[in-house]
C-alpha cells in the first residue's frame, strides 16, 4: 500500500505540464480546487473529470500510476460513504436495517463527497508528479513573497512544505521495509481486533520515528555543511520566467471556474 502513495513524488519528463512555470501550476491548482468545491451537481463533476483526464494525458505519465495512487484513500472514501449513508437523512428510504436506514439523499451526498476526495488527491498528485521539489519551493516562495512585508518567513515555510512533501514517499518506503522486517520476526499487522492491531503498530512506529529524526538531522547537517542560507539575498541558479503558456493556463482555469459558477452545475 505504501508504494501506492504518489503525493510528493516527482517523475521527470518533457510534457507541457512539466514545462509550465510552478507558479502557474500552483495558481491553476488552487483555481481547480475552488472549482471542485463550487460544483453543485454530478454534471459539474463530469466536466471536471473530463478536464482532469485531459490533463493526465497531457502529462504523458502512465495512467495506472494515478489510479494506484488512490489506494491509500480507499479507507477514507469508504468511511465517508458509510457516514453519509447512515447519518444523512432526506429523500426516499432505500434500505431499512433495524433502527438504521439508508436514504436517497445520503447515497447522493456520499458519492458526491467521494468524487470530491478523488479529484483533490489526483489533482494534487498531478502537481507534485510534474514539478521538481526545487521548482515547488521557488514557486511557493514567490507566491508567498508579499507576506514577508508583515513578517511571515515565506522562504522557510516554502522550504518546510517542500521537504515535508518530498519526505512522504521516503517515509512510506521506510515503513514498508520496517514492516517486512518486523513480519520476518513474527509480527502480525493483519489479524486481531482493532486494539490489538493498534498495539502491534508500536514496533513499526518507534523505528519509523527514529529513522525520520535521523534523516532530518542528516539533512540539516548536509545543508549546514554547504553553508546553506535562505531568505533575503539568496540567489538562484535558474530564475523563474513566465511564458505565454503559463498565462494561458491561468486564464483557462479562471474561465472554467467562472463558467461552472455561471452555469450553476
Amino acid at each position: 500500500m505504501f508504494k501506492s502513495i504518489t503525493i510528493g513524488q516527482f517523475i521527470p519528463g518533457n510534457s507541457v505540464l512539466h514545462r509550465l512555470d510552478p507558479r502557474a501550476k500552483f495558481i491553476a491548482l488552487i483555481i481547480f480546487i475552488v472549482s471542485i468545491f463550487a460544483v453543485q451537481s454530478f454534471l459539474g463533476y463530469l466536466a471536471l473529470a473530463g478536464i482532469l483526464f485531459a490533463l493526465l494525458l497531457t502529462s504523458e505519465l502512465p495512467l495506472p500510476y494515478f489510479f494506484r495512487g488512490l489506494r491509500p484513500v480507499y479507507f477514507i472514501t469508504l468511511f465517508t460513504l458509510l457516514v453519509h449513508f447512515f447519518m444523512t437523512r432526506g429523500g426516499e428510504v432505500l434500505l431499512q436495517i433495524g433502527p438504521l436506514s439508508i436514504e436517497s439523499q445520503g447515497v447522493y451526498l456520499g458519492f458526491f463527497m467521494v468524487f470530491r476526495i478523488i479529484f483533490l488527491v489526483v489533482s494534487t498528485s498531478l502537481l507534485t508528479l510534474t514539478t521538481s521539489p526545487i521548482a515547488l519551493t521557488d514557486g511557493l516562495e514567490y507566491l508567498m513573497k508579499p507576506l514577508t512585508k508583515i513578517g511571515v518567513p515565506s522562504h522557510e515555510i516554502a522550504m518546510m512544505m517542500t521537504i515535508a512533501l518530498r519526505f512522504i514517499p521516503t517515509l512510506m518506503e521506510e515503513s514498508e521495509k520496517i514492516m517486512k522486517a518486523q513480519m520476518a520476526r513474527g509480527a502480525d499487522f493483519t489479524s486481531g481486533s482493532v486494539f490489538k492491531r493498534a498495539k502491534n503498530l508500536v514496533p513499526l512506529l518507534v523505528p519509523l520515528f527514529v529513522s525520520a529524526f535521523r534523516r532530518a538531522d542528516d539533512l540539516a547537517v548536509a545543508m549546514e555543511a554547504r553553508c546553506y542560507r535562505g531568505g533575503e539575498g539568496r540567489t538562484r541558479l535558474r530564475e523563474l520566467v513566465a511564458a505565454p503558456r503559463d498565462y494561458a493556463a491561468i486564464a483557462t482555469s479562471t474561465v472554467i471556474l467562472v463558467g461552472l459558477i455561471l452555469l450553476g452545475i
